[in-house]
């Protein structure tokens, strides 16, 4: 662990061939026809790309790597990379050069069979292909395998079918990028060229001592804890969040930001999360596409550095059951190339009609996928947080806050909106702190879908799920809705008054997607489902379905995102995913429960029994260890009867049809059963002798990083 001074402006990008870069090694011209393909997406011929190969390959040798990867990220939740040296053939001599040309840089060629395809491809049909994003800079990734050239790429099968999270995630920028621009135009702006989704996650994960970690088969095969009592803290005292960073934490946290710092990762801000052992790191916005690599960057950084200091990082949305689970807040705006955030109200948003019609449509948007965005959300570790008092409800609403509240409830009901709510100043009651401005709007955090200043925050996301999904569907309902107004307005005779009534129109229409309470109340799901109509979706099976309606097939295809076959290829990936994860995990507990805590209980009890006939025999009363004998070959009954009821219903799952129909036994029959299984173990851990129980408990693992 380095502790030498360190200045973030010397090292920053330092490992990163980006614009400075490529301006400093590429001649004009090459240079010029790159940006051209970066910026407007113009064809790279291949002379340039040689070009480019080489002065990369010359950057990368210099930062001492030997080998270059095309870097991706398939339908497996996590990136993959084939490593490939830049050694060429040998020359007579016995020497050998260092060789990467523009067809390596290019283009890939892995074998797609062997990755998720959701029945595009066959085990026989394997060829694939990855092609170089050009958009996301290039980087030198330096582990233990030395230093690597990594960059990042698109996936697609020979037959064009995408494969991957990046492809059809530039598809929805390429399509919302155009429908504002329409609207854009409409509003008389002919200086921005290009806008972008841009995008600023929050990633919340849990440090455990590698040791601890390491005796527990349920973290090591599954990423959560499948049992566990809680102990007799937990996060009732919030002094954990926010609070000072223990000095082995932060250590971790010094690296960590150094080796993000070094490829051009934003890392920002970083603190102790609600939940003990807890803690989260935020970047600064950057272009959905690049934001979507760093945000994998960064988990891989976390578990490796994790490592580092021996200690493991998890990335589980439920780790501890009990505590708070992880998410991670997808921040999201539209922005110009020349910097103007169509997210952004003014200080009078009553009078900003541009943002009136951009926000209107978004609530359109939101309301009329409310279940693809659940769905862009849906992962089976998600099941355990959405909607369990710490992180949003399985609801979609959107958060506006009052003063935006106030001027849709203005034009709704009049027509017309006057005035806009002032935020004014914060008094403490305190004479020597300074006056501090505040903002018209409080910030709500039990919703998924909230306003906050100039960015919608959607806070359902997965702490270890990939962001480029919520972000595909949001790109292209936004798009959808834009065009739809502009398919309006650009007919209208009087644009004035044709965009005022459209505003109007959406707000008063959509206005039941609205919500600025209480997102954790009974009260709420009460109202939302039975008084609005929205839909309440619990698990990921139950959301699956959306991304094959009809609805979403004819949205995707309209704007060239998603095919109908990659749309059912995502859905088979995703039925067949859940069931695997539950399956592991049934599996486990199986294995845990027979090899470890049975043995256990059953040492446990012979020791008492044992102690009992000792204590008879020199006359003394036995009532208490007796009680104990009871009480725990009783819940030992439990356990067995449970376990063999899960075993039962995990071989039944085995042999259902793959797809909708094993997922959907899995969810139903099994994991209850896994929750069965759970409740008599947890507290035969209360009662057995902790140096006879087989694992770590949750004090260990919480309490002791």
């Amino acid at each position: 662990m380095s502790t030498e001074w360190m200045n973030v402006a010397d090292i920053f990008g330092e490992n990163v061939f980006n614009d400075t870069v490529m301006q400093e090694r590429l001649p004009k011209k090459i240079y010029k026809n790159l940006k051209k393909t970066i910026e407007e997406g113009k064809e790279l011929d291949l002379e340039t790309a040689d070009v480019i190969a080489h002065e990369m390959k010359e950057w990368a040798i210099e930062k001492g790597a030997t080998h270059y990867t095309h870097w991706f990220q398939p339908l497996t939740g996590v990136t993959a990379e084939k490593h490939d040296s830049f050694i060429s053939a040998p020359l007579p001599s016995g020497k050998v050069l260092m060789s990467f040309s523009g067809k390596e840089l290019i283009k890939g060629e892995p074998d797609a069979s062997s990755f998720p395809s959701g029945g595009l491809r066959a085990t026989f049909e394997a060829r694939g292909y990855t092609a170089w994003d050009c958009t996301s800079p290039a980087f030198v990734r330096q582990d233990a395998a030395g230093a690597t050239l990594c960059i990042p790429t698109a996936f697609c099968s020979y037959t064009g079918e995408a494969l991957d999270q990046k492809t059809p995630l530039l598809r929805s920028m390429e399509a919302i990028n155009t429908q504002a621009l329409r609207l854009l135009r409409l509003f008389g702006n002919q200086t921005s060229n290009k806008v972008t989704p841009s995008v600023g996650p929050e990633q919340e994960y849990f440090l455990v001592d590698e040791k601890k970690f390491l005796q527990r088969k349920d973290l090591i095969y599954t990423g959560r804890t499948l049992f566990g009592a809680m102990p007799p803290k937990g996060q009732e005292l919030d002094d954990h969040y926010f609070g000072t960073i223990r000095q082995r934490i932060a250590a971790f946290m010094k690296d960590v930001n150094e080796e993000l710092w070094k490829v051009g990762v934003t890392a920002k801000t970083q603190h102790n999360e609600v939940a003990p052992a807890q803690h989260e790191l935020a970047a600064i916005y950057s272009v959905a596409n690049i934001a979507v690599d760093h945000n994998q960057i960064v988990m891989q950084t976390l578990k490796r550095v994790a490592c580092q200091h021996g200690m493991k990082c998890l990335l589980h949305e439920k780790p501890f059951a009990g505590v708070n689970g992880s998410g991670k807040h997808n921040n999201w705006s539209i922005t110009t190339d020349d910097g103007i955030n169509m997210l952004d109200p003014g200080k009078t948003p009553h009078e900003n009609t541009q943002f009136l019609l951009v926000l209107s449509c978004i609530l359109k948007a939101v309301n009329k996928h409310a279940d693809l965005l659940r769905e862009s959300a849906a992962d089976p570790g998600n099941d355990h947080r959405l909607g369990a008092n710490e992180a949003p409800p399985a609801i979609i609403s959107v958060f506006l806050g009052e003063q935006l509240e106030d001027v849709m409830e203005q034009l709704i009901s009049t027509g017309e909106a006057t005035h806009s709510l002032k935020g004014g100043k914060l008094e403490t009651g305190v004479a020597t702190l300074p006056d501090v401005s505040k903002d018209a709007t409080d910030r709500n955090r039990t919703s998924p879908f909230a306003f906050t200043g100039n960015k919608f925050e959607f806070r359902m996301v997965g702490s270890r799920d990939s962001i480029a999904n919520p972000n595909i569907v949001l790109n292209t309902i936004v798009a959808e809705a834009f065009a739809d107004a502009c398919d309006v307005l650009e007919k209208a005779d009087d644009f004035e008054l044709a965009v005022h009534n459209l505003i109007k129109e959406y707000m008063a229409e959509n206005q039941k997607i609205v919500f600025n309470g209480n997102g954790y109340s009974e009260e709420w799901v009460e109202e939302a489902t039975k008084k609005r109509g929205l839909p309440n979706i619990t698990s990921m099976v139950e959301a699956i379905p959306a991304i094959t309606t009809e609805k979403a097939i004819a949205l995707f295809e309209r704007f060239n995102v998603f095919t109908k076959a990659e749309l059912e290829s995502r859905a088979e990936i995703q039925y067949e995913a859940y069931a695997k994860a539950i399956n592991i995990e049934a599996r486990t507990m199986i294995d845990m429960t027979s090899k470890q805590i049975i043995p256990a209980v059953v040492k446990y009890t012979k020791a008492l029994a044992d102690t009992i006939l000792a204590v008879k025999d020199a006359g003394a009363d036995t009532s208490v260890q007796e009680e104990l004998l009871r009480e725990t070959s009783s819940l030992l009954v439990e356990t067995k009867k449970a376990l063999k009821e899960l075993t039962v219903l995990t071989d039944q799952a085995a042999g259902k049809e793959e797809g909708a129909v094993q997922a959907n036994f899995y969810h139903s029959d099994v994991f209850p059963a896994m929750e069965a299984l759970r409740v008599p173990v947890d507290q035969l851990e209360m009662i057995v002798d902790k140096d006879v129980w087989p694992m770590p408990s949750y004090g260990d693992l919480l309490f002791e990083v």
